[in-house]
């Protein structure tokens, strides 16, 4: 969406606020021995008591408030009763909607001690996400965002899942712009717009470049890549982005 009033930006800085809450109050809990089920009862918890509804549910009636995915899992991981152990790779998705304005935010991150090469993608997924950030602008060309992610991760020998986006959101879940590459392709011309709203998410791989659906017919894998994810929902602005979810 394009937002343009004032109610535009309240409405989506207030769920994008609520999302950003459920985010980390989930990263802050998710500590060995509870499940991914248990977090998810909790997010679900805290949708109702903001008003808001879990948009995967809502939208598309996901077994879960939220998309919580472990080590071999990149995205849309189903909350179920599997133990969360010390340095296990978690991520945590969190989308919904409330008086008709949505928000998407995600983030990967390792529980206690783990792998170092765990850390180091989380934390180049963080740094992937600040280089395209600063390429969001309105009268820039998307292509520089997918640019600035890629040349991250090459920078740190990585590389980027390609056939994972980021997306358009604020008045559904998934709207124009329908892609935001995680690397620079010529075609990715589209000039972005002041007010344009996008879901930002940078996933870096430790050497694999693409994902495949599981049997469960929503989870994401890969053969033997790990992958972090940092994804937040922005606002342009001629004034700079506005980050709602953080």
């Amino acid at each position: 969406m394009i937002a343009k009033t004032e109610e535009d930006f309240t409405g989506l800085k207030e769920i994008g606020a609520i999302c950003g809450n459920i985010r980390d109050t989930l990263v802050q809990a998710a500590k060995p021995g509870i499940t991914t089920k248990e977090l998810d009862n909790m997010a679900g918890e805290l949708f109702k008591k903001a008003g808001a509804v879990s948009a995967p549910k809502g939208e598309y009636d996901f077994p879960g408030y939220t998309c919580i995915s472990m080590n071999e899992e990149v995205a849309h991981g189903i909350p179920k009763k599997r133990t969360i152990q010390e340095g296990d790779l978690i991520n945590i998705d969190v989308s919904g909607s409330k008086n008709g304005y949505f928000a998407d935010t995600g983030i990967s991150f390792v529980v206690g001690k783990g792998e170092l090469i765990l850390q180091e993608i989380c934390d180049v997924a963080k740094e992937a996400f600040e280089a395209g950030l600063q390429r969001a602008k309105p009268g820039s060309r998307k292509s520089g965002l997918g640019k600035a992610v890629h040349t991250t991760a090459k920078k740190n020998d990585l590389t980027v899942i390609k056939n994972l986006t980021g997306h358009g959101v604020g008045r559904s879940i998934h709207e124009a712009p329908e892609n935001i590459l995680n690397y620079y392709s010529r075609r990715d011309d589209e000039i972005l717009k002041d007010g344009m709203v996008i879901a930002f998410e940078p996933f870096i791989s430790t050497f694999e470049e693409e994902v495949f659906q599981s049997n469960d017919g929503w989870t994401f894998l890969t053969d033997e890549s790990f992958v972090a994810q940092y994804e937040h929902t922005i606002i342009l602005t001629k004034d700079g982005p506005i980050i709602t979810t953080l």
